[in-house]
């Protein structure tokens, strides 16, 4: 898994190229100097392109996303919608017949980020509208706050007035809601020292356990919020303590209790192991922005068909491994076997270390990419607590650490062995190189030195999609050469597969995440700790709804381009992986384009069908 991509702004510089639009709001034509040129096909240290138009967009957007940081705010989702607009006028006002290929690659990078921002927003603010029954004092709050900003005087009895009603009006509130489907649970049966009369069953407020997160969620910003606010002026400003201190210690006091009921009464969410699952799928609308945003000429029924192609081509070639065991066409008997095979506790660091340095020298001695001495040098390794196993059950990469999850002697009798089966040797035999070298540490490494500012358009597709096409690479050179280590690797590839299937699937509303569980324990054979923490992690909104399909969709398609280029007798094997590396976390159908010199215009949309 990948950490160091994610919510990436990183500014190269402030300067702009004032020659890249008009003055105007209109879309008046501007020619590009000539210095901007195609870039050598293998290894260029400069960058042609648009690349301080790019900086200066993440700059703009981080900048204003800093300063009008009122999450769920009406007038946050304007103003970053100004901006996006006003930025896709400058786009309009580019010739893009004078650009060569690589800042035709920006062009249409930029053009997708803005594009899919909007998208998000649309979003961001239909789920605002959805929760706003349920966050009434919203706007009494930061409508203070805004005001701060603005710099107006204060009035504190006018504030204090403003605050003092919201514990009333949440303990009115929490009388009206209730979890859709299960009026056994009415607030008032769960707190009952209320003696306000019952609320009529007409004017129940019934909401779904993800509705509930998600407000609960938001209310608790609204309470930093709060807290933030009244801290600037008290003890600055006379006479506002004396008005205001009671009502918003009060506020504050109420704002956490009803947070508190919706997570662990409405939500179900108490911070425990049985905790259930709760996510907020988006729909097939918004997957179809996702996808087109990601330049994936699929739609999520076509990719969900991908997945279970691959899942049975995994299963075919588990059995294979099963029978090399002795163990005929039984490979479940297989895997159990190999998942038994774990290292005593304390072993496992010096395991993950071995196999480090194995994939190592496996691929340097086949001469398959550019393996920088500093980039060897520079990782090590770091264990994961028991709490971060809850979403984090097997390993990540946090450049330059690799995330190793293992048993802890504070862990519960089950979780440990779940933890060491889950973890055995045969399966990191293909995790290790997965995180580390010629995977993730490797392409972060790269990233860094080549078209840096092209990371703030970090898809999955690259990011997962490389580490897993050294998967597909490495099995095809026989990197598990015992029957152990290719289950190990089979079984992380249907891993690869199952995410297709039950990521889409659950936004698409066709599966639960109590139903995801079942296929990730029943068709891949993850202990059931570890498919829980893993379902937990996709559905818990910090990820892309389509990062966990990124994973060999993304795989997919860079083996496709391989064998363009490769088998075409373009460019050598290590030619073509140094070059992908250079190019930056960008949609693989780019990449394409600026290895093989495919048109680009200035309308173009996902038409690579590389599966077929």
């Amino acid at each position: 898994m990948k950490l160091y991509f994610r919510h990436s702004f990183r500014v190269l510089g402030w300067s702009l190229l004032p020659w890249l639009w008009s003055g105007s709001a209109q879309t008046a034509q501007v020619d590009l100097p000539k210095k901007i040129s195609a870039a050598p096909m293998v290894s260029g240290t400069s960058w042609p392109g648009l690349s301080e138009l790019v900086a200066q967009f993440g700059a703009d957007y981080e900048e204003i996303g800093r300063f009008y940081d009122l999450p769920w705010s009406s007038e946050r989702l304007e103003r970053l919608n100004q901006l996006l607009d006003r930025w896709q006028e400058r786009l309009a006002s580019i010739r893009f017949d004078t650009l060569e290929t690589p800042a035709r690659i920006d062009y249409l990078l930029l053009r997708n980020k803005v594009t899919a921002e909007q998208a998000r927003l649309a979003l961001e603010r239909r789920r605002l509208t959805e929760m706003e029954v349920l966050l009434p004092f919203r706007h009494a709050i930061q409508d203070l706050q805004q005001a701060r900003w603005r710099m107006e005087p204060v009035d504190p009895q006018k504030a204090a007035a403003s605050v003092s009603v919201i514990p009333a009006d949440l303990k009115k509130l929490r009388k009206r809601i209730a979890k859709a489907g299960r009026p056994e649970t009415e607030p008032e049966k769960v707190k009952s020292r209320d003696t306000t009369p019952d609320t009529s069953e007409a004017d129940k407020i019934r909401i779904a356990p993800a509705l509930a997160r998600r407000a609960s969620s938001a209310v608790d910003e609204l309470r930093r919020t709060l807290k933030d606010w009244s801290t600037f002026y008290d003890g600055f400003v006379p006479e506002f303590g004396w008005w205001v201190k009671k009502p918003a210690t009060e506020a504050q006091s109420a704002l956490e209790s009803y947070a508190k009921f919706l997570r662990e009464e409405i939500a179900g969410l108490k911070g425990e192991d049985d905790d259930p699952l709760v996510g907020d799928p988006i729909g097939a609308e918004a997957l179809a922005a996702d996808l087109a945003a990601e330049v994936l000429a699929y739609s999520p029924e076509e990719l969900i068909a991908i997945g279970e192609r691959e899942f049975k081509w995994c299963e075919a070639r588990l059995k294979e491994a099963a029978a090399e065991m002795g163990l005929g066409e039984d490979w479940q008997a297989a895997l159990a076997k190999v998942k038994n095979n774990f290292v005593p506790p304390g072993q496992q660091a010096g395991v993950i270390a071995d196999k480090a340095r194995a994939a190592i020298a496996f691929v340097k001695d086949q001469d398959l990419v550019t393996i920088p001495p500093l980039a060897e040098e520079l990782w090590r390794l770091s264990m994961l607590s028991p709490d971060a196993q809850r979403n984090l059950p097997y390993a990540a990469y946090n450049g330059p650490n690799m995330l190793v999850a293992y048993a802890r002697d504070d862990m519960k009798y089950e979780d440990k062995l779940m933890s060491m089966r889950g973890n055995n040797p045969h399966f990191m035999h293909i995790v290790t190189p997965h995180e580390l070298i010629p995977g993730h540490h490797l392409q972060k490494f790269m990233s860094d030195r080549h078209r840096p500012y092209r990371r703030l358009f970090s898809t999955p597709f690259y990011v997962e999609g490389w580490a897993v096409y050294w998967e597909f690479m490495l099995w095809d050179r026989k990197y598990g050469r015992t029957p152990e280590d290719r289950i190990g690797m089979l079984f992380w590839r249907m891993h690869r597969a199952a995410r297709i299937i039950v990521s889409l699937k659950f936004h698409l509303g066709q599966m639960t995440p109590a139903e995801m569980v079942d296929f990730i324990v029943d068709r891949v054979g993850h202990e059931r700790l570890g498919a829980t923490s893993e379902v937990r992690r996709f559905i818990g909104g910090g990820y892309s709804p389509l990062y966990q399909c990124g994973y060999m969709i993304g795989g997919l398609q860079l083996r496709a381009l391989r064998q363009e280029i490769v088998g075409a007798g373009k460019l050598t094997e290590k030619q073509f992986n140094d070059t992908v590396l250079e190019q930056g976390p960008i949609p693989i159908e780019y990449v394409r384009a600026a290895l093989s010199a495919v048109p680009l215009n200035r309308d173009a949309k996902a038409s690579w069908r590389f599966a077929d």
